[in-house]
């Protein structure tokens, strides 16, 4: 797995650039897809968009990818297209038709556009002669402007008004979607122009390949800085978001080599085991105990922060006794500079390389070398020695209390702590887990603890439910050798739960695991924290097995860990299309959420203290 920092993957690219009659400009477009290694393009048919169907039919006929998959909805489909991507490192490719279908992309492109997620986004308009004449599903400037609704959510967002611009308005987009800051790029295609046609053997005019290579910048003026501190400082953290994806091997080279305790945030939790003898675990949203403490630390005075934009999950509802302290932040996106004015020290450039540069750098000084000789040698030594007896996240000092006690069932409604606990002892190591937006995002921060690391996914910079559910679909699209699990919330999967018949036709291996509470669990839950007034969370008992049956998936009620523990989780995995497990929760076991409501300026810190207690005594264990 990728996240949307990482480079693109170019192993499937084709030998031949060629076009071949019949075709047409949509031919054109997919041949380059062809050639980046795009085998899949998720889209909803309709008539402006027809020309690239015709396409997709023409290859699909020459057993030649892209092929398409129809989701059910076009927000699923970008939703799919981000999965997709995550798993592959491929461009994700979404598609809609004019008017409705296009407005109904924006959520899923909004939210990879928060999340970073490169994908190119199609959308059709009717004929350009047809433009100001009220066509049916128009979305031009005389009546809904499609272009001016994508600009907030894009980094590249135009309009081919002509054949001749398709071509070089496309590479343009491929481009920016894949460099840094990475994310969607959006296209408004007329019919006509889609459809026109070319004549012969077309050439494509360029190897995507030669223009998607990023350089690899060293600010080696800011490493002196960088390893001045590094050498001096009495305690060093490495704080990790998702942006660091790319040189995960490379800081934990350094990381092993300068023993420096390493913590993640939410979304970068997925870089590393969490049985790594370094790894504290996750600071901010839903975060341990055990990360916080060595972050908040008096005598930390050092905090190494790689690829993050220090948002609200991040940083525990922007903690200030963390944006207070002595933080380096090393980054290959500038935009995220503007994020960390505290910052004692900005270094940018290509994160594999800088940090390739530090362990050469650390190397020397814990050979004596003349770089930092003297105390500085001397500090940086003694530190590593110190640092041997920190303990990991799971060493028995370090585990938080409510994790050890919240595995024991207590005879009543599963608890979802119990539940994520166990998904990670009883699915295969390779299985993706997908977290979707809810009360699953903070029971899975918390409790999921995967000794794979780039196997769990997380949305967090939109915040979009049912995210979870489209992007599982997309994953195993990806790679149909790996169990795929979404955990999701009931009200999620009353929004978009028709995509289950995607799963179904595509006979995708995807889990699906419903908490079910019977509500919004997440605004019930805030709004007793917060002291906010309670309405508006209850949904009504769904029983969600006969809703999978009747799609053509297998169903089950699950009441307690017995009967999660009695499934067939191999013959799951194994089987050829997805399955539903409707987990009837506690209604009443309550998140680790208090920074959520923080950062939004509801935390009512008495009512914290009543929650605290309460927790304590659910998870208390019998003798």
């Amino acid at each position: 797995m990728i996240n949307a920092e990482s480079t693109l993957d170019m192993s499937s690219q084709p030998l031949s650039g060629e076009i071949h009659s019949p075709a047409t400009l949509a031919d054109m477009v997919l041949t380059y897809l062809e050639q980046i290694g795009v085998d899949t393009i998720f889209g909803v048919p309709g008539g402006a968009i027809e020309p690239l169907f015709n396409a997709l039919a023409r290859f699909a006929r020459q057993n030649r990818k892209p092929r398409v998959v129809v989701a059910r909805h076009e927000s699923g489909a970008a939703f799919m297209a981000d999965g997709y991507t995550r798993e592959t490192g491929r461009l994700g490719v979404c598609c809609a038709t004019s008017g409705p279908g296009t407005t109904n992309l924006i959520t899923g492109v909004a939210s990879a556009y928060e999340d970073r997620i490169p994908m190119l986004v199609i959308t059709a308009q009717p004929a350009a002669a047809k433009f100001g004449r009220n066509a049916l599903q128009e979305s031009t400037c005389p009546t809904v402007n499609i272009l001016s609704v994508f600009e907030g959510c894009t980094r590249y967002n135009a309009m081919v008004s002509h054949p001749e611009q398709l071509e070089r308005k496309l590479l343009t987009a491929i481009t920016t979607a894949l460099r840094h800051p990475q994310g969607p790029v959006h296209l408004s295609i007329p019919m006509d122009v889609f459809g026109h046609s070319l004549d012969g053997v077309t050439h494509l005019s360029c190897s995507l390949s030669d223009m998607l290579q990023e350089p690899e910048t060293v600010d080696h003026k800011s490493i002196d800085k960088l390893c001045e501190k590094i050498a001096l400082a009495r305690k060093v953290v490495l704080y990790l978001d998702k942006g660091a994806a790319p040189a995960i091997e490379q800081i934990l080279a350094f990381a092993e080599l300068t023993k420096t305790p390493i913590v993640t945030t939410p979304a970068g939790k997925f870089l590393l085991s969490a049985y790594h003898p370094l790894y504290h675990g996750v600071f901010g949203f839903a975060g341990h105990a055990s990360a916080h403490q060595i972050v908040l630390d008096k005598e930390m005075d050092l905090i190494l922060a790689v690829g993050s934009n220090f948002g609200e999950m991040s940083t525990g509802g922007w903690d200030e006794a963390l944006l207070t302290k002595n933080i380096v932040h090393i980054d290959a996106n500038m935009e995220n500079f503007s994020h960390s004015p505290m910052a004692k020290l900005r270094l940018h450039g290509f994160l594999p390389a800088t940090f390739s540069e530090l362990v050469k750098r650390a190397t020397k000084i814990m050979r004596g070398g003349a770089l930092f000789p003297g105390k500085a040698s001397a500090t940086l030594k003694n530190r590593n020695n110190a640092n041997k007896n920190i303990v990991s996240l799971h060493h028995p000092t370090n585990i938080l209390m409510e994790d050890k006690q919240s595995h024991v069932m207590d005879g009543s409604s599963i608890k979802p702590q119990q539940l994520i606990y166990q998904l990670a002892h009883l699915f295969p190591e390779n299985t993706r887990f997908l977290a979707d937006a809810g009360n699953s995002w903070a029971w899975m921060t918390h409790y999921l603890h995967l000794r794979n690391h780039n196997n769990y996914r997380i949305a967090f910079g939109y915040g979009a439910m049912a995210w979870g559910i489209g992007a599982a679909i997309g994953t195993a699209m990806g790679n149909r050798y790996a169990p795929v699990v979404c955990v999701t919330g009931d009200g999620s999967f009353l929004m978009s739960g028709q995509e289950l018949t995607v799963a179904v036709s595509e006979r995708l291996a995807v889990i699906f695991v419903i908490l079910n509470d019977s509500s919004l669990g997440m605004v019930k839950h805030g709004q007793r924290l917060g002291g906010g007034e309670a309405i508006g969370y209850e949904l009504p008992e769904i029983d969600f097995t006969l809703i999978a049956k009747a799609m053509g998936a297998e169903g089950f009620v699950i009441r307690s860990l017995q009967d999660f523990r009695e499934l067939d989780i191999e013959r799951m995995c194994r089987r050829m299309g997805p399955t539903v497990l409707d987990v009837r929760i506690d209604p009443e076991a309550v998140p680790p959420i208090g920074n959520r409501l923080k950062g939004l300026g509801r935390l009512n810190e008495s009512r914290t203290v009543i929650h605290n207690q309460k927790v304590e005594r659910q998870n208390r264990v019998n003798p």
